[in-house]
């Protein structure tokens, strides 16, 4: 496919999702085992007994991560969990993941083992094996592709899709976190380079630091629902903000919501962080991302199994589509909800 040289649309004008929704047009599946294609947290493939669900994730240096801070052991952690937790995402068990390298030259041998090592410690905690991948040279810094492959039962797998009107709304965890992790560590990093005599200090800030640079996906609470016999009506987990996953769910499911600010998780230091530096702590839930934490929906004959579930909370309804999507606040106001993650999309 050749590009039209009277005619240029920059990426930027459609962004991350645009761009995806854009080239599923002209992707034609024919295999009868493709039971999903693009358009969820993994592709789903009928494998007979189970559904097989396979995901992918690059990282790219100076994009998603940054080496002046980000620890290679935390970033080989991370780039592992960031996969899993799609696969956790459709309800799934992950089972496998190949992992591609672009290396520049500036990387060392007992960096790539440091990398790796952090790696090995995600697959041995998710019971995940590493079975193979790809190296190669380049020229913009370091690049890690992880592909996760897994599988789950048939009667129990979670698209984004299946949210019904009255459904309730469901979060692990607590959110906003890793944002002001990311936050915190941007303004050492600037201090630093402004008068490398002062030495970063992230006293009283381990938890969100710790959310930014080593998340970990949610296996638990996989775990704990199905302990209780429940498989949500959609699910997706929150790699781009809460109001961005909303968003996803219901329009793949064609509803609206209802959100309560005051039901929104959000951790003590999260709060403190995003107070000192001016940033409200519930937009900070919303629009930072990378929490890694699982949204879900569930039926409302569910709800006495969840209402006292550790690290799950009740944070609204799914609605008529008609009725849009909105966040009620402390004040009982509603304010529409937008979809402000990050979108992908970036100028050179």
């Amino acid at each position: 496919m050749f590009e039209n040289k009277n005619q240029r649309t920059e990426l930027e004008i459609l962004g991350e999702f645009g761009l995806i929704r854009h080239l599923a047009k002209s992707i034609h599946n024919t295999h009868p085992q493709t039971n999903k294609g693009i358009g969820d947290d993994c592709a789903v493939i009928d494998r007979g007994d189970v559904f097989e669900v396979v995901t992918t994730d690059m990282l790219l240096e100076g994009v998603h991560f940054d080496l002046s801070y980000c620890p290679l052991k935390h970033l080989g952690y991370k780039s592992v969990m960031v996969n899993l937790s799609d696969i956790y995402a459709m309800n799934g068990k992950p089972s496998h993941i190949v992992v591609s390298l672009g290396l520049s030259n500036r990387i060392s041998l007992e960096a790539v083992e440091e990398l790796y090592e952090g790696m090995n410690l995600a697959c041995e905690r998710h019971g995940v094996d590493l079975v193979g991948g790809d190296t190669s040279a380049s020229r913009s810094g370091l690049v890690i592709n992880v592909t996760a492959i897994g599988a789950v039962p048939k009667d129990k797998i979670a698209y984004r899709s299946g949210a019904g009107e009255h459904d309730l709304i469901c979060v692990s965890g607590d959110l906003g976190a890793a944002y002001m992790g990311l936050q915190v560590l941007n303004r050492e990093k600037k201090i630093f380079l402004e008068n490398p005599n002062i030495q970063p200090d992230l006293t009283g800030s381990d938890y969100v630091v710790e959310r930014q640079l080593k998340p970990d996906a949610r296996k638990d609470i996989i775990e704990r629902l199905a302990s209780e016999n429940i498989v949500p009506t959609s699910m997706i987990d929150i790699s781009d903000g809460l109001a961005s996953e909303l968003f996803h769910i219901c329009t793949a499911s064609e509803k609206g919501c209802r959100i309560y600010e005051e039901k929104i998780p959000v951790d003590v230091e999260t709060a403190r962080h995003a107070e000192e530096m001016n940033i409200n702590p519930t937009v900070a839930a919303l629009s930072g991302g990378e929490d890694y934490e699982l949204l879900f929906t569930i039926r409302q004959s569910d709800f006495e199994k969840v209402k006292d579930m550790k690290g799950v909370s009740i944070i609204g309804h799914i609605t008529a589509a008609s009725a849009g999507l909105a966040l009620v606040d402390k004040s009982e106001h509603e304010t529409p909800l937008k979809a402000q993650g990050w979108d992908g999309i970036i100028n050179v």
